[in-house]
């Protein structure tokens, strides 16, 4: 697993030179990456959202674009539309700005329900469908999404569906004080993201994430991961739990947190670790529970604290 973790670490201490003093959540991004999944990045304006996305595109040397969400946009600026070419005498296909290996989704809860919908297939499927012929992405393809809290103005809540699409939720919150002065230090010339150069290629990207599959993931480990999705369900507090695909987000990453420290074998340290950015977003409180204040992030808190340990042998070896 050193392949992997030399990919990865190459790639997070380029995006630190812009996002300072936010390593743990540059590393889940980075295990985003490593699994094929998106990234979801919740946080008030200001704090780095776009620039994270920015700086990773970067990092890659992968083909990058952005779509700023509005109230007024269609779910055609986004994936595209057929345009009738009279020379030609037939319809052309201009593809819309998801059409690129890394997408920013900015301030996406800014959308409609209906064109945050036009991402649906897009994030599944890997694919878009435009007056019936569906287009394959190119690839490796990320959704990389912002949004800002649900009371502030002018948001609409993104529907369960879309919320389950997101691989991981992360949130950078304020950086601390000396962070901050070092932001205003590097920034005091000329922004760090304009010197920021590719460190790996699309190629490297592939071959890392293939490598990450072959994580050995113990019995213990893979019963401990499905019991903390079962508790989201069955908890008192909630009215909807994780789904089967929260599993096997939780699998997935648990090998990209184990591959980046150059383990070929998962821990239960790596899955409570990753279980608030993994399962937080999928779980919605019940009725009772939103009015006493309780969040998602506590449901899923009080699980791990209660869901026993795995134990024994978990490195496979023989």
């Amino acid at each position: 697993m050193s392949q992997v973790k030399t990919f990865a670490e190459c790639v997070i201490a380029n995006i630190e030179r812009v996002i300072v003093g936010k390593r743990p959540t540059v590393e889940l991004a980075v295990v985003a990456l490593l699994c094929q999944g998106h990234l979801l990045i919740e946080d008030v304006p200001g704090v780095g959202k776009t620039m994270l996305a920015r700086s990773m595109a970067r990092s890659l040397g992968c083909s990058f674009s952005r779509i700023q969400f509005t109230p007024d946009m269609l779910p055609s600026d986004v994936t595209g539309v057929s345009i009738f070419n009279q020379a030609s005498r037939q319809f052309e296909f201009r593809p819309g700005p998801v059409v690129a290996q890394i997408v920013l989704a900015d301030e996406i809860n800014r959308a409609t329900p209906k064109t945050q919908a036009a991402l649906l297939e897009a994030m599944e499927e890997r694919q878009i469908t435009v007056d019936g012929v569906t287009r394959p992405l190119p690839r490796p393809f990320m959704v990389l999404a912002t949004q800002n809290p649900i009371e502030y103005e002018g948001t609409f809540p993104l529907p369960e569906a879309q919320l389950d699409r997101f691989f991981l939720r992360v949130r950078l919150g304020y950086p601390a004080k000396k962070d901050e002065i070092r932001i205003l230090e590097r920034q005091q010339f000329r922004h760090p993201l304009e010197d920021l150069e590719q460190v790996a290629s699309a190629e490297e990207l592939s071959q890392a994430q293939e490598a990450v599959k072959a994580v050995y993931v113990a019995q213990a480990i893979e019963d401990y991961l499905v019991e903390l999705v079962r508790q989201t369900r069955e908890h008192a507090e909630t009215y909807l739990g994780a789904s089967p695909r929260g599993s096997l987000t939780l699998y997935r990453a648990g090998q990209a947190r184990a591959a980046i420290q150059a383990r070929d074998f998962v821990l239960p340290d790596d899955i409570k670790a990753l279980a608030l950015p993994a399962l937080a977003h999928r779980v919605i409180p019940g009725p009772a529970a939103r009015l006493r204040d309780v969040s998602a992030e506590r449901i899923v808190q009080e699980i791990v604290e209660k869901v026993p340990v795995p134990g024994g042998d978990l490195t496979g070896e023989r």
